[in-house]
């Protein structure tokens, strides 16, 4: 007989906690994580303590506040180690990034967002460009705006809708109208280009891995600066190029 599945509450009010620590919260105030999950002092109390516990927090003694426990950081290397596309796309990417010299990225897509999996490092780089696990909008990212290219119309337009389109730089494109016409752009050409979009003074293409079923999984991103390169430049040598990996990558995922 079907059982109707029950929802958990008290995880999902746990998994809130921890989710609160995102949007550059390194520290946060029992009051603070109350506030941020609505939960009162009691309630906020109790899943601190036990998140505390379990190694998933981490409290100061001196100032009393919390921070993510180094038990998220294994989660996330648990979470690397049992995707095969990442490890399917780690050699081609560290390949990539010999020859082309570039930061090399590997996106995973997650509804109106890309989260960064992979990171090969070029010449200069800023902090968080080094870190896996950033968040990034899909709608101004090179990478999210190729996969929304390879999803049909009706789809693209529930996620562009459920996103809180803003810029995210002063060259960031986010206007509806504008982002679908540079999907369309990405679709014709089979990769996608932005230009200070999510940083300033950087350039990035990128090419979309489809999975056994169609539908994109994944995005390799190629990222410049706009110091060593003029945008028209950077898309003749590296577009094709992207482009082609993503491919090849998707034939042998999905084979695999």
């Amino acid at each position: 007989m079907y059982k109707r599945q029950l929802y958990v509450g008290s995880l999902e009010k746990g998994l809130r906690v921890i989710g609160a620590f995102g949007a550059g919260r390194q520290f946060m105030t029992l009051r603070e994580i109350g506030e941020a999950c609505d939960l009162d002092k009691s309630a906020a109390q109790r899943f601190t303590h036990t998140l505390t516990q379990l190694g998933y927090l981490e409290k100061c003694g001196e100032t009393k506040r919390f921070s993510l426990g180094k038990k998220v950081l294994e989660l996330g290397f648990n979470f690397l180690r049992a995707n095969t596309l990442v490890e399917a796309a780690s050699p081609v990417l560290i390949d990539l990034q010999k020859s082309c010299g570039q930061r090399v990225n590997l996106s995973l897509f997650d509804d109106t967002s890309i989260i960064y999996a992979i990171r090969q490092l070029g010449k200069r780089e800023y902090y968080f460009s080094s870190l896996i696990g950033r968040r990034m909008p899909i709608y101004c990212t090179s990478g999210g705006r190729m996969m929304l290219a390879l999803l049909p119309m009706e789809e693209v337009d529930g996620i562009l809708k459920r996103c809180v389109m803003k810029p995210v730089t002063p060259k960031t494109i986010h206007e509806p109208a504008k982002v679908r016409a540079k999907i369309a752009e990405a679709r014709g050409k089979g990769y996608a280009l932005t230009v200070e979009e999510t940083v300033l003074g950087e350039l990035v293409v990128a090419g979309a891995i489809v999975g056994a079923n169609g539908r994109p999984a994944a995005a390799i991103h190629i990222a410049g600066s706009l110091g060593e390169w003029k945008p028209a430049q950077f898309e003749r040598k590296f577009g094709p190029l992207v482009s082609e990996t993503a491919h090849a990558l998707s034939r042998n995922f999905a084979g695999g």
